[in-house]
């Protein structure tokens, strides 16, 4: 049995205010939002609400450490809703606060604490690129276990998730670019994932096709093209988020979580590390099923042949972020058989809805084609 399901409501704003008249922002609200968003679009518009400043806990990818220091100054607080305004990572670390029981975060994502939800969940995406405002997923690097894993349960769907175009107005180009792709990955490999179905596919195509055509208008005209893009791109990062939310993503993702958690690479930028060297694996290994209906369809997007997309698709990312090797990032040669062991017995969730089976000699050889 295939299925789709599509839990959260969706709400689209041009405007910030508009958003928070319609949802009465204030008391009985605990909002997690920067500093410098709230200064630039929410002082004054959510008197009497509880407003937490998360990069006071750190920065990057969300961590076991920012939850349990965020748990240790909002515990005693008391809140009906909770209200997320940010990127991927303060949105999956403000699912866990939806829940009853939030600490320790590692008995959390081990199953070892009762997951129960108690309060409404609104999220506000400020990048083009997680779809976590749509996803059933909290993504945390675990610092004691040195990896990253993921915890996909449907108490942590979001009620609602708002779509405010506004908010990524000031979006620095680099972030920008690191979360777009990450979305366009999403799209990818969600369409030749085994839990695919029409309904997914429908999403990933749209994705694919709005994401890579801002590319293309990026790379003939520039960074600052983006700008008038920006609404679609963020319905596009929601699109691509829909459908891995149901169909689930791979290889890619899994390949790319050790890399970033040991040298810090922001995630899309790690996906991009990964992403050719496994499409190509896929290809050689089974060039018949749904991979042909991606290359066909990526090919007319990027007026090339079937066989030259991965190609392609590099030469037209390469003008929104370089790829590197992986020696660039500072790995060593013989960590990549950490890296394979870590993917192999820790991303087994991911792992599952690769395209084809990929054995550990498969993950390594591909580890070491990127290197």
């Amino acid at each position: 049995m295939k299925q789709f399901y599509l839990k959260t409501k969706i709400c689209e704003f041009e405007k910030v205010k508009g958003f928070c008249e319609a949802f009465k922002i204030g008391k009985g609200d605990l909002i997690f939002v920067s500093n410098a968003t709230y200064e630039n679009y929410f002082a004054g518009e959510v008197e009497g609400a509880s407003v937490i400043n998360y990069r006071k806990y750190g920065s990057g990818e969300p961590t076991d450490l920012m939850v349990e220091g965020i748990y240790k100054d909002i515990k005693d607080l008391s809140y009906n809703r909770v209200i997320a305004i940010g990127g991927g990572t303060i949105l999956d670390i403000a699912k866990l606060f939806a829940l009853e029981n939030v600490s320790p975060v590692v008995d959390l994502y081990e199953g070892k604490l009762e997951i129960v939800k108690t309060k409404q969940l609104i999220l506000v995406p400020t990048t083009c690129g997680t779809g976590s405002e749509v996803t059933n997923i909290s993504i945390l690097e675990l610092t004691t276990k040195h990896t990253k894993m993921g915890l996909a349960v449907e108490e942590l769907y979001a009620d609602t998730a708002v779509l405010i175009p506004e908010l990524l107005e000031g979006l620095p180009f680099k972030f920008f670019a690191t979360s777009s792709i990450d979305a366009l990955i999403h799209a990818i490999e969600s369409f030749t994932s085994p839990k695919a179905n029409e309904f997914t596919k429908m999403f990933s195509l749209k994705a694919m096709k709005i994401i890579l055509e801002a590319y293309k208008i990026i790379a003939k005209e520039g960074e600052d093209a983006r700008k008038t893009l920006l609404g679609d791109l963020l319905i596009a990062s929601t699109f691509a988020g829909i459908a891995f939310g149901n169909a689930g993503c791979a290889a890619v993702h899994a390949m790319s979580y050790p890399l970033g958690a040991a040298y810090h690479v922001p995630h899309g930028e790690a996906n991009y590390a990964i992403f050719t060297g496994v499409y190509k694996t896929y290809q050689i290994l089974n060039p018949n099923g749904s991979i042909v209906g991606l290359n066909h369809y990526l090919a007319e997007i990027l007026a090339c042949q079937p066989e030259e997309v991965y190609e392609e698709i590099e030469k037209l990312l390469n003008h929104i972020i370089p790829k590197k090797s992986l020696r660039e990032y500072g790995v060593k040669e013989e960590e990549l058989e950490v890296f394979t062991e870590t993917v192999m017995t820790k991303q087994g969730r991911l792992m599952a809805n690769n395209y084809v089976p990929l054995d550990s000699n498969y993950v390594l050889t591909i580890y070491k084609g990127l290197y």
